[in-house]
């Protein structure tokens, strides 16, 4: 079995920041790529950030200079710090991984969600 916990979410005040943290355990023998996603409500999912296992990371457009990705290889966590949030950055995020298991496959896993609310 493996999970993916989110912890970090909460509602924060625009300009303000937060940052999200995504620990995976289980039954895990490596991990490829990580992301994070959001969803508001009445959209579709969407990539907001990801960083490979080398630690290349990747941005969404709207949150390009503001949001930052990273990765603890060794602790097998990954972080979204956000900066100068905005009304638009409200939504669920979710954590999703690329776990190998001890037979080289890899498979994909998500969290449960952690809701980030940005508002005055």
């Amino acid at each position: 079995q493996v999970q993916l916990v989110e912890s970090g979410g909460g509602l924060v005040q625009p300009g303000g920041s937060l940052r999200l943290s995504c620990v995976v355990s289980g039954s895990v023998f490596g991990i490829a790529a990580m992301a994070w996603y959001r969803q508001a409500p009445g959209t579709e999912r969407d990539l907001v950030a990801d960083t490979t296992s080398t630690y290349a990371t990747n941005y969404a457009e709207s949150v390009k200079g503001r949001f930052t990705v990273s990765r603890d290889n060794a602790k097998n966590t990954m972080y979204l710090q956000m900066n100068n949030m905005k009304p638009e950055d409200t939504a669920v995020y979710y954590c999703n991984a690329g776990v190998m298991t001890k037979f080289g496959a890899t498979r994909t896993y998500w969290g449960q969600g952690t809701q980030v609310t940005v508002s005055s």
